[in-house]
Protein backbone atom coordinates (compact mmCIF):
# COMPACT_ATOMS: atom_id res chain seq x y z
CA UNK A 1 0.00 0.00 0.00
CA UNK A 2 0.99 3.65 -0.38
CA UNK A 3 3.66 4.52 2.18
CA UNK A 4 3.53 7.94 3.81
CA UNK A 5 6.43 9.76 5.45
CA UNK A 6 5.48 10.33 9.07
CA UNK A 7 8.15 8.98 11.41
CA UNK A 8 11.95 8.73 11.76
CA UNK A 9 13.43 6.24 9.29
CA UNK A 10 17.12 6.19 10.29
CA UNK A 11 18.33 7.85 13.49
CA UNK A 12 21.98 7.73 12.45
CA UNK A 13 21.29 9.52 9.15
CA UNK A 14 19.19 12.02 11.06
CA UNK A 15 22.05 12.70 13.48
CA UNK A 16 24.38 13.29 10.54
CA UNK A 17 21.89 15.71 9.02
CA UNK A 18 21.56 17.58 12.29
CA UNK A 19 25.33 17.91 12.54
CA UNK A 20 25.64 19.13 8.93
CA UNK A 21 22.87 21.71 9.37
CA UNK A 22 24.34 22.87 12.68
CA UNK A 23 27.78 23.24 11.12
CA UNK A 24 26.53 25.20 8.11
CA UNK A 25 23.89 27.21 10.01
CA UNK A 26 20.95 25.91 8.00
CA UNK A 27 17.38 26.42 9.19
CA UNK A 28 14.48 24.71 7.42
CA UNK A 29 11.26 26.65 6.76
CA UNK A 30 7.96 24.94 7.40
CA UNK A 31 5.37 24.51 4.66
CA UNK A 32 3.22 26.93 6.63
CA UNK A 33 5.95 29.59 6.46
CA UNK A 34 6.33 29.12 2.72
CA UNK A 35 2.58 29.49 2.40
CA UNK A 36 2.45 32.49 4.75
CA UNK A 37 5.82 34.28 5.13
CA UNK A 38 4.41 36.45 7.92
CA UNK A 39 5.11 33.42 10.12
CA UNK A 40 8.86 33.60 9.42
CA UNK A 41 10.84 34.81 12.48
CA UNK A 42 11.84 38.46 12.35
CA UNK A 43 15.54 37.72 12.86
CA UNK A 44 15.55 35.66 9.66
CA UNK A 45 13.83 38.46 7.76
CA UNK A 46 16.45 40.89 9.03
CA UNK A 47 19.21 38.74 7.54
CA UNK A 48 17.38 38.31 4.23
CA UNK A 49 17.57 42.06 3.62
CA UNK A 50 21.24 41.63 2.68
CA UNK A 51 20.86 38.47 0.58
CA UNK A 52 20.18 38.33 -3.18
CA UNK A 53 17.18 36.39 -4.46
CA UNK A 54 19.27 33.77 -6.30
CA UNK A 55 22.23 33.83 -3.93
CA UNK A 56 23.53 30.45 -2.76
CA UNK A 57 22.66 31.08 0.86
CA UNK A 58 20.77 28.72 3.22
CA UNK A 59 18.34 31.43 4.29
CA UNK A 60 17.02 31.59 0.73
CA UNK A 61 15.11 28.43 1.60
CA UNK A 62 12.72 30.91 3.22
CA UNK A 63 12.23 32.57 -0.18
CA UNK A 64 10.60 29.44 -1.58
CA UNK A 65 7.25 31.19 -1.74
CA UNK A 66 4.94 32.92 -4.23
CA UNK A 67 5.11 36.06 -2.08
CA UNK A 68 8.64 37.37 -2.56
CA UNK A 69 9.00 41.06 -3.23
CA UNK A 70 9.74 41.38 -6.98
CA UNK A 71 13.31 42.58 -6.64
CA UNK A 72 16.71 40.98 -7.16
CA UNK A 73 18.19 41.72 -3.72
CA UNK A 74 17.06 42.69 -0.26
CA UNK A 75 13.37 42.06 -0.83
CA UNK A 76 11.17 40.54 1.80
CA UNK A 77 7.55 39.48 1.34
CA UNK A 78 4.24 40.93 0.24
CA UNK A 79 1.08 39.79 -1.48
CA UNK A 80 1.19 36.90 -3.92
CA UNK A 81 2.83 37.84 -7.23
CA UNK A 82 0.15 37.70 -9.91
CA UNK A 83 -1.02 39.21 -13.18
CA UNK A 84 -4.35 39.38 -14.96
CA UNK A 85 -4.12 38.82 -18.71
CA UNK A 86 -5.89 41.71 -20.50
CA UNK A 87 -9.06 41.03 -22.46
CA UNK A 88 -7.32 42.59 -25.47
CA UNK A 89 -4.98 39.58 -25.40
CA UNK A 90 -7.42 36.79 -24.51
CA UNK A 91 -10.41 37.89 -26.57
CA UNK A 92 -12.81 36.68 -23.84
CA UNK A 93 -14.72 38.39 -21.04
CA UNK A 94 -13.64 35.74 -18.55
CA UNK A 95 -10.89 36.98 -16.27
CA UNK A 96 -7.69 34.94 -16.55
CA UNK A 97 -5.38 35.39 -13.56
CA UNK A 98 -1.90 33.88 -13.29
CA UNK A 99 0.33 33.68 -10.25
CA UNK A 100 3.94 34.48 -11.20
CA UNK A 101 6.94 32.20 -10.66
CA UNK A 102 9.71 34.53 -11.84
CA UNK A 103 10.41 35.74 -8.32
CA UNK A 104 11.26 32.37 -6.86
CA UNK A 105 14.95 31.59 -6.36
CA UNK A 106 16.10 30.07 -9.71
CA UNK A 107 13.29 31.99 -11.42
CA UNK A 108 10.83 29.08 -11.43
CA UNK A 109 8.34 27.54 -9.02
CA UNK A 110 9.85 24.04 -9.24
CA UNK A 111 12.24 24.98 -6.45
CA UNK A 112 9.21 24.53 -4.18
CA UNK A 113 8.26 21.10 -5.50
CA UNK A 114 11.86 19.96 -5.00
CA UNK A 115 11.81 21.25 -1.43
CA UNK A 116 8.65 19.25 -0.82
CA UNK A 117 10.53 16.11 -1.85
CA UNK A 118 13.92 16.61 -0.15
CA UNK A 119 13.02 18.22 3.18
CA UNK A 120 10.75 15.39 4.46
CA UNK A 121 13.52 12.85 3.84
CA UNK A 122 16.15 14.92 5.65
CA UNK A 123 14.01 15.48 8.75
CA UNK A 124 13.19 11.76 9.03
CA UNK A 125 16.64 10.35 8.29
CA UNK A 126 15.71 9.06 4.86
CA UNK A 127 18.51 11.12 3.33
CA UNK A 128 21.97 11.64 4.80
CA UNK A 129 23.46 14.88 3.41
CA UNK A 130 26.94 13.81 4.54
CA UNK A 131 26.83 10.68 2.38
CA UNK A 132 24.04 10.78 -0.18
CA UNK A 133 23.79 12.74 -3.40
CA UNK A 134 20.34 13.98 -4.43
CA UNK A 135 19.38 12.98 -7.97
CA UNK A 136 16.88 15.19 -9.76
CA UNK A 137 15.37 13.67 -12.93
CA UNK A 138 13.64 16.40 -14.87
CA UNK A 139 12.74 18.01 -18.17
CA UNK A 140 14.14 21.32 -16.97
CA UNK A 141 13.15 23.50 -14.05
CA UNK A 142 12.73 20.75 -11.46
CA UNK A 143 16.37 19.68 -11.62
CA UNK A 144 17.35 23.35 -11.38
CA UNK A 145 15.22 23.73 -8.27
CA UNK A 146 16.46 20.46 -6.81
CA UNK A 147 20.11 21.33 -7.41
CA UNK A 148 19.58 24.73 -5.79
CA UNK A 149 17.82 23.23 -2.76
CA UNK A 150 20.53 20.59 -2.43
CA UNK A 151 23.25 23.21 -2.41
CA UNK A 152 21.45 25.23 0.26
CA UNK A 153 20.94 22.09 2.35
CA UNK A 154 24.59 21.16 2.29
CA UNK A 155 24.58 18.21 -0.08
CA UNK A 156 25.67 17.39 -3.64
CA UNK A 157 23.30 16.96 -6.55
CA UNK A 158 22.97 15.12 -9.84
CA UNK A 159 20.74 16.74 -12.49
CA UNK A 160 19.22 14.60 -15.25
CA UNK A 161 17.54 16.34 -18.19
CA UNK A 162 17.10 15.91 -21.97
CA UNK A 163 19.98 17.09 -24.13
CA UNK A 164 17.71 19.32 -26.23
CA UNK A 165 16.69 21.57 -23.33
CA UNK A 166 17.69 25.24 -23.38
CA UNK A 167 21.35 26.20 -23.05
CA UNK A 168 20.56 28.42 -20.03
CA UNK A 169 19.59 25.36 -17.98
CA UNK A 170 22.82 23.46 -18.60
CA UNK A 171 25.07 26.48 -18.08
CA UNK A 172 23.50 27.42 -14.76
CA UNK A 173 23.56 23.89 -13.37
CA UNK A 174 27.23 23.38 -14.16
CA UNK A 175 28.66 26.87 -13.63
CA UNK A 176 26.59 28.32 -10.80
CA UNK A 177 25.65 25.26 -8.76
CA UNK A 178 28.44 22.84 -9.61
CA UNK A 179 25.97 20.02 -10.07
CA UNK A 180 26.82 16.86 -11.92
CA UNK A 181 24.75 16.91 -15.13
CA UNK A 182 23.53 13.93 -17.12
CA UNK A 183 22.04 14.80 -20.54
CA UNK A 184 19.69 12.10 -21.82
CA UNK A 185 18.65 11.60 -25.47
CA UNK A 186 15.76 13.58 -26.89
CA UNK A 187 13.58 16.55 -26.02
CA UNK A 188 10.87 17.60 -23.61
CA UNK A 189 8.73 14.49 -24.11
CA UNK A 190 11.52 11.91 -23.72
CA UNK A 191 10.80 11.03 -20.10
CA UNK A 192 11.41 7.28 -20.51
CA UNK A 193 15.06 7.99 -21.29
CA UNK A 194 15.31 9.93 -18.01
CA UNK A 195 13.87 6.95 -16.12
CA UNK A 196 16.40 4.66 -17.81
CA UNK A 197 19.21 6.88 -16.52
CA UNK A 198 17.70 6.62 -13.03
CA UNK A 199 17.74 2.82 -13.17
CA UNK A 200 21.39 2.88 -14.16
CA UNK A 201 22.15 5.06 -11.14
CA UNK A 202 20.20 2.71 -8.85
CA UNK A 203 22.29 -0.22 -10.10
CA UNK A 204 25.69 1.43 -9.88
CA UNK A 205 25.66 4.27 -7.35
CA UNK A 206 24.45 3.33 -3.85
CA UNK A 207 25.28 6.81 -2.54
CA UNK A 208 22.56 8.37 -4.72
CA UNK A 209 18.93 8.95 -3.71
CA UNK A 210 16.56 9.64 -6.60
CA UNK A 211 13.84 12.25 -6.13
CA UNK A 212 11.62 11.53 -9.12
CA UNK A 213 9.10 14.35 -9.30
CA UNK A 214 6.69 12.15 -11.26
CA UNK A 215 6.31 9.74 -8.32
CA UNK A 216 7.31 11.74 -5.22
CA UNK A 217 4.20 12.78 -3.29
CA UNK A 218 6.11 15.67 -1.73
CA UNK A 219 5.75 17.40 -5.12
CA UNK A 220 1.91 17.65 -5.25
CA UNK A 221 1.75 18.04 -1.47
CA UNK A 222 3.81 21.23 -1.64
CA UNK A 223 1.63 22.58 -4.44
CA UNK A 224 -1.60 21.62 -2.66
CA UNK A 225 -0.68 23.74 0.34
CA UNK A 226 1.54 26.52 -1.02
CA UNK A 227 0.41 27.01 -4.63
CA UNK A 228 -3.22 26.30 -3.82
CA UNK A 229 -3.28 28.97 -1.13
CA UNK A 230 -1.44 31.44 -3.39
CA UNK A 231 -4.10 30.98 -6.07
CA UNK A 232 -6.85 31.54 -3.54
CA UNK A 233 -5.19 34.73 -2.35
CA UNK A 234 -4.77 35.99 -5.92
CA UNK A 235 -8.48 35.46 -6.46
CA UNK A 236 -9.32 37.39 -3.30
CA UNK A 237 -7.11 40.27 -4.48
CA UNK A 238 -8.88 40.69 -7.85
CA UNK A 239 -12.44 39.59 -7.13
CA UNK A 240 -15.59 41.69 -7.08
CA UNK A 241 -18.89 40.84 -5.45
CA UNK A 242 -20.01 38.62 -8.35
CA UNK A 243 -16.72 36.83 -9.03
CA UNK A 244 -16.37 33.08 -8.74
CA UNK A 245 -13.52 30.63 -9.34
CA UNK A 246 -14.76 28.87 -12.46
CA UNK A 247 -11.68 26.87 -13.44
CA UNK A 248 -8.08 26.08 -12.68
CA UNK A 249 -5.71 25.31 -15.55
CA UNK A 250 -2.32 23.64 -15.28
CA UNK A 251 0.03 21.93 -17.69
CA UNK A 252 0.35 18.39 -16.40
CA UNK A 253 4.13 17.97 -16.54
CA UNK A 254 4.95 16.07 -13.37
CA UNK A 255 1.35 16.56 -12.13
CA UNK A 256 2.58 18.51 -9.12
CA UNK A 257 1.18 21.94 -9.94
CA UNK A 258 -2.21 20.54 -10.95
CA UNK A 259 -2.62 19.33 -7.35
CA UNK A 260 -3.41 22.93 -6.43
CA UNK A 261 -6.76 22.12 -8.07
CA UNK A 262 -7.42 19.57 -5.31
CA UNK A 263 -7.04 22.40 -2.80
CA UNK A 264 -9.17 24.84 -4.80
CA UNK A 265 -11.91 22.19 -4.97
CA UNK A 266 -12.21 22.46 -1.18
CA UNK A 267 -13.15 26.15 -1.42
CA UNK A 268 -14.92 26.09 -4.81
CA UNK A 269 -16.42 22.62 -5.29
CA UNK A 270 -17.84 23.31 -8.75
CA UNK A 271 -14.72 24.59 -10.47
CA UNK A 272 -13.31 22.79 -13.52
CA UNK A 273 -9.77 21.42 -13.20
CA UNK A 274 -8.16 21.48 -16.63
CA UNK A 275 -4.98 19.60 -17.61
CA UNK A 276 -3.00 21.16 -20.44
CA UNK A 277 -0.52 19.33 -22.65
CA UNK A 278 1.17 19.67 -26.04
CA UNK A 279 -0.78 18.86 -29.19
CA UNK A 280 2.37 17.29 -30.59
CA UNK A 281 2.33 14.76 -27.72
CA UNK A 282 -1.36 14.39 -26.65
CA UNK A 283 -0.95 11.60 -24.11
CA UNK A 284 -3.98 12.37 -21.96
CA UNK A 285 -6.13 13.54 -24.87
CA UNK A 286 -5.84 10.44 -27.04
CA UNK A 287 -2.93 8.29 -25.82
CA UNK A 288 -0.73 10.13 -28.27
CA UNK A 289 3.03 10.46 -28.43
CA UNK A 290 5.71 12.58 -30.06
CA UNK A 291 8.12 15.43 -29.39
CA UNK A 292 7.35 19.10 -28.75
CA UNK A 293 8.86 22.45 -27.79
CA UNK A 294 6.82 23.47 -24.74
CA UNK A 295 9.64 23.29 -22.23
CA UNK A 296 8.59 22.43 -18.71
CA UNK A 297 6.07 19.63 -19.32
CA UNK A 298 7.09 15.99 -19.70
CA UNK A 299 4.90 13.55 -21.62
CA UNK A 300 4.21 10.08 -22.99
CA UNK A 301 3.11 8.79 -19.62
CA UNK A 302 0.75 9.61 -16.76
CA UNK A 303 2.60 10.69 -13.59
CA UNK A 304 2.10 8.48 -10.55
CA UNK A 305 1.21 11.53 -8.46
CA UNK A 306 -1.60 12.77 -10.75
CA UNK A 307 -4.99 12.51 -9.03
CA UNK A 308 -6.80 11.95 -12.33
CA UNK A 309 -10.16 11.60 -10.60
CA UNK A 310 -10.02 15.32 -9.92
CA UNK A 311 -9.40 16.34 -13.56
CA UNK A 312 -12.41 17.57 -15.56
CA UNK A 313 -10.91 18.40 -18.95
CA UNK A 314 -7.82 17.91 -21.07
CA UNK A 315 -6.67 20.52 -23.59
CA UNK A 316 -3.87 20.14 -26.13
CA UNK A 317 -1.94 23.23 -27.27
CA UNK A 318 0.03 23.51 -30.51
CA UNK A 319 3.64 24.24 -29.63
CA UNK A 320 3.87 26.42 -32.75
CA UNK A 321 1.29 28.79 -31.21
CA UNK A 322 3.38 28.98 -28.04
CA UNK A 323 6.58 29.79 -29.90
CA UNK A 324 4.88 32.40 -32.07
CA UNK A 325 3.33 34.12 -29.07
CA UNK A 326 6.64 33.90 -27.23
CA UNK A 327 8.10 36.06 -29.99
CA UNK A 328 5.07 38.38 -30.05
CA UNK A 329 5.36 39.03 -26.31
CA UNK A 330 9.14 39.50 -26.24
CA UNK A 331 10.35 40.93 -29.55
CA UNK A 332 10.28 44.74 -29.78
CA UNK A 333 8.30 44.57 -33.04
CA UNK A 334 5.71 42.38 -31.38
CA UNK A 335 5.39 44.70 -28.40
CA UNK A 336 5.13 47.67 -30.77
CA UNK A 337 2.19 46.03 -32.52
CA UNK A 338 0.44 45.35 -29.21
CA UNK A 339 0.99 48.99 -28.31
CA UNK A 340 -0.54 50.06 -31.64
CA UNK A 341 -3.80 48.20 -30.95
CA UNK A 342 -4.23 49.97 -27.64
CA UNK A 343 -2.67 47.62 -25.12
CA UNK A 344 -1.48 49.52 -22.05
CA UNK A 345 2.31 49.83 -21.70
CA UNK A 346 2.20 48.44 -18.17
CA UNK A 347 0.45 45.32 -19.45
CA UNK A 348 2.93 44.90 -22.31
CA UNK A 349 5.85 44.96 -19.88
CA UNK A 350 4.26 42.13 -17.88
CA UNK A 351 4.05 39.71 -20.82
CA UNK A 352 7.71 38.59 -20.51
CA UNK A 353 6.69 37.17 -17.12
CA UNK A 354 5.33 34.24 -19.14
CA UNK A 355 7.67 31.43 -20.16
CA UNK A 356 6.76 29.02 -22.93
CA UNK A 357 4.64 26.60 -20.88
CA UNK A 358 2.95 29.59 -19.23
CA UNK A 359 1.73 30.70 -22.65
CA UNK A 360 0.32 27.19 -23.10
CA UNK A 361 -1.53 27.58 -19.79
CA UNK A 362 -2.95 30.91 -20.98
CA UNK A 363 -4.15 29.38 -24.27
CA UNK A 364 -5.75 26.48 -22.40
CA UNK A 365 -7.54 28.99 -20.18
CA UNK A 366 -8.91 30.76 -23.26
CA UNK A 367 -10.12 27.44 -24.68
CA UNK A 368 -11.75 26.60 -21.35
CA UNK A 369 -13.57 29.95 -21.20
CA UNK A 370 -14.90 29.51 -24.72
CA UNK A 371 -15.90 25.86 -24.30
CA UNK A 372 -17.87 26.44 -21.10
CA UNK A 373 -19.26 29.78 -22.38
CA UNK A 374 -17.97 31.60 -19.32
CA UNK A 375 -18.69 35.27 -18.70
CA UNK A 376 -17.14 38.25 -16.93
CA UNK A 377 -18.09 36.97 -13.49
CA UNK A 378 -16.01 33.84 -14.05
CA UNK A 379 -12.35 33.75 -13.05
CA UNK A 380 -9.92 31.18 -14.40
CA UNK A 381 -6.82 30.72 -12.26
CA UNK A 382 -3.58 29.40 -13.70
CA UNK A 383 0.17 29.54 -13.21
CA UNK A 384 3.09 31.35 -14.85
CA UNK A 385 5.63 28.82 -13.66
CA UNK A 386 8.67 30.68 -14.99
CA UNK A 387 9.45 33.61 -17.28
CA UNK A 388 10.96 34.53 -20.65
CA UNK A 389 14.24 35.20 -18.84
CA UNK A 390 15.00 31.47 -18.92
CA UNK A 391 14.51 31.16 -22.68
CA UNK A 392 16.46 33.98 -24.35
CA UNK A 393 18.44 31.43 -26.36
CA UNK A 394 15.17 30.24 -27.88
CA UNK A 395 14.49 33.73 -29.21
CA UNK A 396 17.94 33.73 -30.79
CA UNK A 397 17.27 30.33 -32.36
CA UNK A 398 13.91 31.48 -33.73
CA UNK A 399 15.51 34.56 -35.26
CA UNK A 400 18.05 32.33 -36.99
CA UNK A 401 15.50 29.79 -38.25
CA UNK A 402 12.54 32.05 -39.10
CA UNK A 403 14.25 35.38 -39.75
CA UNK A 404 13.86 38.71 -37.95
CA UNK A 405 10.49 39.37 -36.36
CA UNK A 406 8.32 41.91 -38.19
CA UNK A 407 5.09 43.82 -37.65
CA UNK A 408 3.46 41.73 -40.38
CA UNK A 409 4.35 38.54 -38.51
CA UNK A 410 3.10 40.06 -35.25
CA UNK A 411 -0.30 40.71 -36.87
CA UNK A 412 -0.46 37.12 -38.13
CA UNK A 413 0.51 35.69 -34.76
CA UNK A 414 -1.97 37.83 -32.84
CA UNK A 415 -4.88 36.96 -35.11
CA UNK A 416 -4.11 33.27 -35.55
CA UNK A 417 -2.83 32.26 -32.11
CA UNK A 418 -4.94 34.52 -29.86
CA UNK A 419 -8.07 35.74 -31.62
CA UNK A 420 -8.20 32.44 -33.54
CA UNK A 421 -7.96 30.27 -30.42
CA UNK A 422 -10.80 27.74 -30.66
CA UNK A 423 -12.24 24.80 -28.75
CA UNK A 424 -10.60 22.15 -30.89
CA UNK A 425 -8.25 19.56 -29.41
CA UNK A 426 -9.90 19.29 -26.01
CA UNK A 427 -11.95 16.70 -24.19
CA UNK A 428 -14.33 16.96 -21.26
CA UNK A 429 -13.70 13.90 -19.10
CA UNK A 430 -16.40 11.58 -17.86
CA UNK A 431 -15.86 9.04 -15.09
CA UNK A 432 -14.61 6.29 -17.38
CA UNK A 433 -12.47 8.73 -19.37
CA UNK A 434 -10.66 9.52 -16.14
CA UNK A 435 -10.37 5.87 -15.22
CA UNK A 436 -8.89 5.12 -18.64
CA UNK A 437 -6.22 7.78 -18.09
CA UNK A 438 -5.52 6.48 -14.60
CA UNK A 439 -5.15 2.95 -15.96
CA UNK A 440 -2.39 4.16 -18.30
CA UNK A 441 -0.24 4.48 -15.19
CA UNK A 442 0.03 0.69 -15.16
CA UNK A 443 2.31 0.50 -18.17
CA UNK A 444 4.84 3.01 -16.85
CA UNK A 445 4.69 2.48 -13.14
CA UNK A 446 3.90 -1.21 -12.64
CA UNK A 447 5.51 -2.76 -15.71
CA UNK A 448 8.54 -0.45 -15.93
CA UNK A 449 9.10 1.18 -12.56
CA UNK A 450 8.24 -1.56 -10.09
CA UNK A 451 5.10 -0.24 -8.40
CA UNK A 452 2.50 -2.67 -7.06
CA UNK A 453 -0.91 -3.14 -8.68
CA UNK A 454 -2.45 -2.75 -5.23
CA UNK A 455 -0.95 0.72 -4.93
CA UNK A 456 -2.29 1.67 -8.36
CA UNK A 457 -5.78 0.51 -7.40
CA UNK A 458 -5.57 2.29 -4.05
CA UNK A 459 -4.92 5.62 -5.77
CA UNK A 460 -8.19 5.17 -7.67
CA UNK A 461 -10.42 3.33 -5.23
CA UNK A 462 -9.47 4.68 -1.80
CA UNK A 463 -11.39 7.96 -1.39
CA UNK A 464 -9.34 8.95 1.61
CA UNK A 465 -5.86 8.37 0.21
CA UNK A 466 -5.34 11.71 -1.57
CA UNK A 467 -6.39 13.85 1.42
CA UNK A 468 -4.12 11.66 3.56
CA UNK A 469 -1.23 12.22 1.13
CA UNK A 470 -1.72 15.98 1.04
CA UNK A 471 -2.15 16.30 4.79
CA UNK A 472 1.30 14.83 5.43
CA UNK A 473 2.47 18.46 5.33
CA UNK A 474 1.06 19.07 8.81
CA UNK A 475 3.19 16.26 10.23
CA UNK A 476 6.20 17.46 8.25
CA UNK A 477 5.88 20.90 9.81
CA UNK A 478 5.97 19.31 13.27
CA UNK A 479 9.10 17.38 12.34
CA UNK A 480 10.74 20.46 10.78
CA UNK A 481 10.19 22.40 13.99
CA UNK A 482 11.66 19.52 16.01
CA UNK A 483 14.64 19.32 13.63
CA UNK A 484 15.36 23.05 13.90
CA UNK A 485 15.08 22.87 17.68
CA UNK A 486 17.64 20.05 17.77
CA UNK A 487 20.16 21.88 15.56
CA UNK A 488 19.82 25.00 17.73
CA UNK A 489 20.82 27.21 14.80
CA UNK A 490 17.87 29.59 15.02
CA UNK A 491 18.72 30.37 18.64
CA UNK A 492 22.17 31.61 17.60
CA UNK A 493 20.81 34.31 15.25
Amino acid sequence: MIELIREIQDEKALENALARFREREIVLPTFSQQKDPSLIPGKIKDKLKDIGLWEIHPLNLFRITWKNEPKEKGGLFGEVNHIEIPKEITGVDTRIVMIVGKWFPTGAHKVGAAYGCLAPQIITGGFDPTYHKAVWPSTGNYCRGGAFDSKLMGTDSVAILPEEMSKERFDWLRDEIGSEVIATPGCESNVKEIYDACWEIRRTRPDCVIFNQFEEFGNPTWHYHVTGNALEEAFQLIRNENSRIAAYVSATGSAGTIAAGDYLRTISPHLKVVASEALQCPTLLNNGFGGHRIEGIGDKHVPWVHNVKNTDMVTAIDDEDCMRLFRLFNEKEGQAYLRSIGLDETEIQKLPLLGISCIANMLSAIKTAKYYEMNGDDVILTVATDSAELYHSRLEELNESAGPYTEKQAIKDFEKCLMGCTTDHLKELGYYDRKAIHNLKYFTWVEQQGKEVGELNQLWEDRGIWPEIFNQAHRWDELINEFNERTGVLKTF
